[in-house]
């Protein structure tokens, strides 16, 4: 199952304009000749949608498209707001609320604006899961994220924008997502809705790897992309706020572009044997952390799998259609410390583990019928040396016929490997019968460090059920 993410409309008139200068038309521009400008409209709601034009509300798939409205009877010291209906669980509508709020139209000049602010409230204390602006269902080139945590009273939020002189023209002014609390909806309402250009934002904190400085073994003709990509401000108020940025608010840097380079979308390319750092400034500060790749040439692929499609349920594999997969590191807090990253070499996808302790792979909507699959397998890689105490377990989870992982009627399995079967730089094979009486709804695969084992870093591919 491979992953996700997005496409930027350029201004047709600097394209016309940067073409009549190269191909060196007859009349060059007068200096009273003005480039167009787009409009700096401030508001986004304040008692209506203010400039947003007729067609501006677009629901993400899977969202309840009825989340949002006009609600004329609440407001902050005002007559209306926006209210947001958050579904409860198994909702026929969908299954949490979230879209984009988009110009329907020419975009906004937002450079002489440093905030998106509103004041919100909700039915209950529930942390909204993302809001932001800057997601247009285009390329999202200036998105930006953070989470906020709502009170059952009015109050102000800011959510900084990391590089307002990038704003020229945007026009995803403004988007959410948030699922139920606790298995249950509630609602919230946002008013005054606006970007503001506040005096009280200082001390930029721009951070890239959430601000450490990481290690990581690669390979030739791998791409990675840069995580961590943060932007922070203090309020004046003695709190710092940090968002989510985009990578395109950042310049990249590489130390040596011989081994890798760096494209404007944040995607390190490994291009040559040996080490390289990957560094980045936003808005001319200097960003906390780095990336430092150390380049071992070429890398073996997994072996192909051979075996007929038709005795095969794939959870991970270029070689079969995979079944939809919740998630391929859930990142269980408070005790896990594993990261993931997914990366691809001609066009073979895999998954790498690093800082591992115990990660999951959940597949629970739908859950898995294994009922006539006798095996699973799994290819691993081990790259470097082999810890001297290598204690490695995987468990494989039924979540029963309520097919909810912790329902009270889960089963599993439990397989611990020998060490010996462990080899460095290269490709085994983890293969081994499913022997549990309930094998329907598997919806959960478990990979533990257990006994004190120190193995840190490794990779993952085709990961599939078959019928032997």
């Amino acid at each position: 199952m491979k992953n996700i993410k997005f496409t930027f409309r350029k201004a047709l008139f600097l394209l016309s304009a940067l073409f009549t200068i190269m191909v060196g038309c007859e009349r060059e521009l007068s200096d009273e000749a003005v480039l167009a400008t787009f409009p700096s409209t401030a508001e986004i709601f304040t008692d209506t949608p203010v400039g947003l034009g007729s067609n501006f509300y677009f629901p993400f798939v899977g969202s309840k498209p009825t989340a949002w409205s006009v609600d004329e009877s609440e407001g902050y010291n005002s007559k209306a707001s926006m209210r947001f209906d958050v579904p409860n669980v198994n909702d026929p509508e969908g299954s949490y609320a979230g879209a984009i709020f988009r110009v329907d139209g020419a975009g906004r000049d937002l450079t002489g604006y440093n905030a998106l602010t509103f004041w919100a409230k909700g039915t209950r204390s529930g942390r909204i899961n993302e809001i932001g602006f800057g997601q247009d269902f285009f390329e999202n080139k200036y998105l930006v994220s953070t989470s906020l945590q709502l009170t059952t009273n009015w109050q102000k939020y800011v959510i900084p924008i990391p590089d307002a002189s990038k704003l020229v023209e945007e026009r995803g002014v403004f988007w959410y997502a948030e699922g139920p609390e606790n298995g249950e909806g509630y609602s919230f309402w946002i008013d005054e809705l606006k970007f503001e250009n506040l005096g009280t934002m200082a001390q930029p904190q721009p951070a890239i790897s959430n601000g450490e400085d990481r290690s990581e073994t690669a390979f030739t003709g791998v791409d990675i992309a840069l995580t961590g990509l943060t932007q922070t401000f203090n309020l004046g108020t003695g709190n710092n706020v940090t968002v989510n940025a985009a990578p395109s608010y950042f310049k990249f840097f590489s130390s040596n572009e011989d081994i890798a380079t760096v494209n404007d979308n944040g995607v390190v390319s490994i291009i040559g044997e040996g080490t390289a750092k990957i560094t980045a400034t936003l808005g001319g500060v200097v960003a906390k952390g780095s990336l430092e790749l150390t380049s071992r040439g070429a890398f073996n692929l997994a072996p192909t799998p051979t075996r007929d499609p038709s005795k095969v349920i794939s959870i991970y594999s270029d070689s079969y259609t995979n079944v939809p997969v919740d998630f391929f590191n859930g990142y269980w807090e408070p005790f896990q410390t594993t990261q993931s990253s997914e990366f691809s070499i001609g066009g073979n996808s895999m998954i790498n583990y690093t800082n591992f302790n115990f990660v999951g792979n959940q597949f629970a909507n739908p859950t898995v019928d294994a009922t006539q699959k006798s095996n699973l397998h799994i290819n691993m890689y081990i790259p470097n040396s082999v810890p001297a105490n290598i204690d490695f377990l995987i468990t494989v989870v039924d979540f029963g016929a309520d097919q909810a992982d912790g329902g009270g009627d889960d089963t599993r399995e439990q397989i611990f490997f020998n060490k010996a079967l462990f080899v460095a730089d290269s490709w085994i094979t983890l293969e081994f019968p499913i022997t549990m009486n309930n094998r329907n709804n598997i919806g959960l695969i478990i990979y533990e460090n257990i006994n004190g084992s120190s193995l840190s870093n490794f990779y993952l591919d085709n990961i599939y059920f078959y019928e032997n």
